[in-house]
């Protein structure tokens, strides 16, 4: 049963698109359940409530299990993430520094907490923490890792970060993260083909986000196909009317 929930954090930083619901679970008392028992199965609650982003119920199930058994890494982990997407950092720290002294060598703890990192410019540790995850002898996703790292050195080496987003698609093609990150990068470059080919990629296995739609647009327009990113526009601002990506284009069909 550990290593399912462990499979569930890791779908967490692919930010998954959830069409299901589940109902509240009554109470385990009475039941027989051994403490440990009743702690994993809030866990395995908390977190899916994580994916719904039904974040109180989370913090309940979460906090629940934490009670039960406070031992647990990946209770402490999926803590982490509750206050990441709170965003009461101090809180996130700490439940990751805890959840990696619980569990030194569980490499998708450290890809979580190096990708925190990175992201509020704590790169040095972050970098490590994420090259440690994808050194890791039983980490059978690397193409998490590969990512996050790329994304953490594209401000220092952009040229380093894009093998790393190709190393990525290596170990996994269809992997979302690494194609927007391609995508993004093709266009930058000029090279609006590639660009094309990468959200194509990206769409064949994803939803659009405002970013994706964006560059749609972008790229279509780079090419001179107005109907196509017409298409783009459209589906930007009746899906995302209120996104930065939606405003931006809005300004960019002014001009």
């Amino acid at each position: 049963m550990r290593s399912s929930v462990k499979l569930r954090f890791l779908a967490i930083l692919v930010a998954c698109n959830l069409t299901s619901a589940c109902a509240l679970v009554p109470d385990f008392g009475g039941n027989g359940m051994s403490n440990r028992e009743k702690a994993d199965l809030n866990l395995q609650m908390g977190v899916r409530y994580l994916e719904m982003n039904m974040l109180e119920v989370a913090k309940e199930k979460l906090e629940t299990a934490y009670d039960l058994d406070s031992s647990n890494a990946e209770t402490l982990n999926a803590l982490a993430i509750y206050y990441e997407r709170m965003k009461n950092d101090e809180e996130a720290a700490d439940y990751y520094e805890s959840a990696i002294g619980k569990d030194p060598d569980n490499y998708s703890i450290k890809n979580n907490y190096g990708q925190f990192l990175c992201q509020r410019g704590m790169q040095e540790k972050g970098l490590t923490l994420l090259q440690e995850s994808l050194d890791s002898s039983i980490n059978k996703r690397p193409w998490l890792a590969l990512t996050n790292i790329g994304i953490c050195r594209q401000q220092s080496d952009a040229n380093q970060a894009e093998d790393y987003f190709r190393r990525a698609l290596q170990a996994n093609p269809a992997y979302p993260p690494a194609l927007q990150e391609m995508m993004k990068i093709s266009y930058n470059k000029q090279q609006y083909m590639s660009a094309r080919a990468f959200l194509e990629r990206y769409t064949a296995v994803a939803k659009h986000s405002p970013i994706t739609l964006w560059y749609g647009f972008q790229t279509e327009r780079a090419l001179g196909n107005s109907q196509s990113a017409e298409n783009y526009k459209e589906q930007l601002l009746n899906t995302f009317p209120t996104s930065t990506e939606a405003n931006e284009v809005k300004s960019a069909i002014s001009k």
